[in-house]
């Protein structure tokens, strides 16, 4: 019996009711459609569940591979010999918390923290509104768009340390930066976030919200698998420009393609694979360098 078996079997005595999907492909919870079949996937409800499925992978040395809605993520399409631990629906509640703030679970979508921040006629998260992540990830790597960020807004931060232990952060703590949070690249777990908005008008919300909801659908890619944003904005342009100028727009490799609608996305085109993906992120990057002299870093995070 494997180690992975045994941590399986564990997780079923100690936790009869969690949620485990057993060679689970990840091309289901991936925006790209990428991914081949992960070891197992475990779906946490609740603060005690994640609490009790880190110690266990902790006794075991196993690192937990962390995801929400797995809108920033290229997956290998071979087998991934790991446990992934899934946020989602399961822990996705939203409580108002004094007159200017809510308190939301991890697996929350960013769209409907934004829809129910204006239902209550609070203001300052309409940037997120199209944005399809999840809360966790949204916070782990301070998203944003059109002028907003997560760092703008959030105040605390409860999360499960990789030693297991229930931590919060607390303001300037979160050391955000652009695509970047105390939380990117470790092991710590998010559980919930406290956001701190503006009281404002419904119907004036709502009404920026929409305003850029149409400026996404018309410039963006929306109805294509992909990761979002491929590559991080480089210091002094947008790497958007830069392939395009590059001559990129609509160059394909296999089934992956740079977006004829905006040069900033790698999309799925049909069939497409993590190696096609790979093969023509590695192509752009060698690209843009050779035209502009600026080597791009990407944004999709990659597991293999």
């Amino acid at each position: 019996m494997s180690n992975l078996d045994l941590i399986i079997r564990d997780l079923r005595a100690q936790l009869p009711q969690l949620a485990i999907l057993e060679n689970e492909p990840m091309s289901r919870h991936c925006s790209f459609r990428i991914g081949g079949p992960v070891r197992a996937m475990v779906q946490p409800s609740s603060t005690e569940e994640a609490a009790e499925v880190c110690r266990v992978l902790r006794a075991a040395e196993a690192a937990p591979l962390i995801i929400g809605n797995g809108t920033n993520l290229l997956v290998t399409d071979a087998p991934l010999e790991r446990i992934a631990v899934q946020f989602g629906e399961k822990m996705s509640a939203i409580e108002r918390v004094g007159e200017d703030s809510l308190r939301a679970q991890c697996g929350v979508t960013l769209a409907r923290l934004a829809a129910t921040a204006q239902s209550w006629a609070l203001s300052g998260m309409e940037f997120a509104h199209g944005i399809p992540g999840s809360l966790g990830g949204g916070v782990s790597m301070d998203a944003g768009a059109y002028g907003g960020e997560m760092k703008d807004i959030v105040v605390s931060t409860r999360c499960l340390t990789p030693e297991g232990e229930l931590r919060e952060i607390v303001g300037a703590a979160h050391d955000f930066r652009y695509r970047h949070s105390v939380f990117s690249d470790t092991d710590s777990v998010i559980l919930d976030s406290t956001v701190r908005l503006v009281p404002g008008d419904k119907d004036e919300i709502f009404a920026r919200m929409m305003v850029l909801r149409e400026k996404r659908r018309s410039s963006q890619p929306l109805d294509m698998p992909s990761a979002g944003s491929t590559f991080k904005r480089p210091v002094g342009g947008y790497a958007a420009a830069l392939i395009d100028q590059a001559g990129l727009k609509g160059c394909a490799i296999g089934g992956a393609q740079v977006s004829e609608k905006h040069a900033g996305f790698v999309i799925n085109r049909g069939g497409a694979t993590f190696d096609d993906v790979m093969r023509l992120i590695d192509h752009i990057r060698n690209e843009v360098l050779r035209t502009s002299g600026i080597e791009l870093e990407t944004e999709v995070k990659i597991i293999r």
